[in-house]
């Protein structure tokens, strides 16, 4: 009984109406989620955590940079799952949030990639160097643009969704490049030195905004992706009933 709900409630989610009204009542609580963790982690960043013994405050970019990272990362393993979902049942909401998360994903992994070349200008004396864990991460970015434009280059959007959804499978394979490169390779960057699980290096006053930052940055995600993704399928089904319906459009 609990299987056959949870089947109904994951093929309702895929009717165009259901799917509208849950982004419009989701979506404005996870950005003012957003905005609260980012407001509260940034003040204590900024102005609770003490100076790096070493970098001293220049170190307070990392507040950025790594959430920034990992939900670039995070972000492209929940648009591979949706590409899964999307390819095997053919549910077209999927196929859409599949290709709405990748210009949030890019914008993610170009902050990261920004915040990690002004952190490393002081840090290593150059703004750039062709270092495993920074390359992946270009990599990382070119597969998000790839996706966009091929989605793009469709005039049929469920075909080009399908095709798109394909390429995010294959690039799936750089994401433990970018985890184990620090490790499989000899590089600039630094190791890891986090760790919610384990031991971590990094004193544990800085931890508390960090992890604000952290879910700040995944409902961020969340919410640009249902407002992304309601807003491509109202475009996608602007001449039907139901978009009149709802918005009172007219075809």
């Amino acid at each position: 009984m609990i299987w056959h709900n949870i089947k109904v409630g994951f093929h309702r989610l895929g009717s165009p109406p259901v799917f509208h009204r849950l982004c419009r009542v989701v979506a404005p609580w996870l950005w003012a989620g957003a905005a609260i963790c980012a407001a509260f982690g940034l003040y204590k960043a900024l102005y609770l955590v003490p100076p790096d013994y070493q970098q001293s405050d220049s170190f307070r970019i990392l507040y950025v940079h790594v959430p920034a990272a990992w939900q670039a990362m995070a972000g492209y393993l929940v648009m591979s799952v949706l590409a899964v979902i999307a390819l095997v049942w053919r549910i077209r909401t999927t196929e859409i949030m599949a290709m709405m998360g990748a210009p949030i994903g890019a914008a993610f992994t170009l902050i990261c990639l920004a915040t990690g070349s002004i952190w490393g200008r002081p840090m290593w004396g150059t703004w750039w160097a062709w270092d495993a864990r920074l390359t992946s991460m270009l990599v990382l970015l070119f597969v998000y643009l790839g996706i966009m434009g091929l989605y793009a280059a469709f005039e049929d959007k469920r075909k080009g969704a399908r095709v798109a959804c394909i390429l995010i499978l294959v690039g799936l394979v750089n994401i433990p490049i970018i985890h184990f490169s620090v490790e499989w390779w000899t590089t600039l960057h630094q190791g890891s030195t986090i760790s919610f699980f384990g031991e971590s290096s990094m004193d544990s006053s800085m931890m508390p905004p960090l992890i604000w930052m952290v879910i700040a940055t995944k409902l961020m995600f969340g919410a640009a992706l249902l407002d992304r993704s309601r807003n491509e399928l109202i475009e996608q089904d602007r001449r039907k009933g139901w978009v009149r319906q709802k918005l009172g459009a007219s075809a």
